[in-house]
């Protein structure tokens, strides 16, 4: 089985990503934040940064784009080359409101004869992989099996699906039957996104689907980096192999930040999934996510590993 890291706005980027691959289990891809092509036709510093080569060594990055506009994925994807990329993704499963209005992300699964002719100009076009990653549909499963006619008439590198319709977001339950029917019917290999916060979840869905290649992985290891590692065997990161994680995060970003407050945003983000990992976080957490310093961060940080211990089934669960 091959792992890729699901690609989150705001926190996966190459700070978090390369922290992540050289203290736990390295995965096979890792998948970056959307970049969203501009009118200006240039990368801003965030997206040139994020997908920068010297930012991403020893790692197999895949850029994502958003856009609904042909032109402009290609000519993003042309200076993604020139960085040496040789693979692009299509954002297809971006559930918000203010992506979606645009008619981008999940919002372009609406309109399958402009997305069957975006499809043909970039393969026309276009001399790179392109993988998609995609939900069902906006509203219904059942409109995934019209949308998989418009995928299997092109060569895609990979179909990355996650069974929710735009209208879910991420409430409901991953609809296994349509992604049953998607690995019967589909001319193109197919990743699994969804709902695999823990060992049991991966067991679960491996002996339902052993046929699977590959799953994407993101708020269950934004939950417990050590998840992919557990999955292939090893032996669950300790506190200590944790906390120096997280102390490298907040070194790596005091680097590249201006200031005390960008950098506890971005490590409160992340306790949002990280309080799953340990017995008893409530009150820590919520010490955390008050913290208005770093050095107030810090020291709720170092109080909740010297108080708690890493939960025996640690693992994230979405509220219902």
């Amino acid at each position: 089985m091959n792992f890729y890291f699901a690609p989150m706005e705001g926190i996966t980027g190459y700070i978090y990503r390369r922290a992540y691959h050289s203290c736990f289990y390295p995965m096979d891809k890792y998948f970056t934040p959307f970049i969203a092509p501009k009118q200006d036709k240039t990368l801003n510093s965030k997206e040139k940064n994020d997908i920068l080569p010297e930012h991403n060594e020893g790692m197999r990055v895949v850029p994502q784009i958003l856009t609904n506009r042909a032109e402009d994925f290609i000519r993003t994807a042309e200076k993604l080359r020139e960085f040496g990329y040789q693979e692009v993704n299509l954002n297809l499963g971006c559930p918000s409101a203010t992506v979606v209005s645009k008619k981008k992300g999940s919002g372009f699964l609406g309109e399958r004869e402009a997305l069957d002719r975006f499809l043909e100009n970039l393969f026309e076009n276009l001399s790179m992989d392109i993988s998609i990653k995609t939900r069902l549909g906006m509203d219904e499963p059942e409109e995934f099996y019209r949308l998989l006619e418009i995928f299997n008439k092109y060569p895609l590198k990979e179909l990355i699906i996650h069974p929710r319709v735009q209208a879910d977001y991420y409430r409901n339950s991953p609809d296994r039957k349509v992604f049953a029917d998607a690995l019967k019917i589909s001319r193109n290999s197919v990743v699994y996104n969804g709902d695999i916060f823990s060992e049991g979840d991966y067991e679960q869905f491996t002996a339902s689907f052993p046929e699977t290649g590959a799953v994407m992985l993101g708020r269950g290891i934004l939950a417990n980096p050590g998840l992919p590692g557990r999955l292939c065997g090893k032996k669950q990161p300790s506190k200590q192999e944790i906390k120096q994680f997280l102390d490298r995060l907040v070194q790596d970003y005091r680097e590249v930040l201006s200031g005390e407050r960008d950098v506890l945003f971005r490590m409160k983000e992340l306790w949002f999934y990280l309080g799953f990992l340990f017995t008893n976080p409530e009150k820590y957490v919520k010490k955390i996510k008050k913290a208005q310093r770093l050095c107030d961060y810090e020291e709720a940080v170092r109080t909740l590993f010297r108080e708690q211990e890493l939960a025996e089934n640690g693992a994230f669960r979405p509220s219902v």
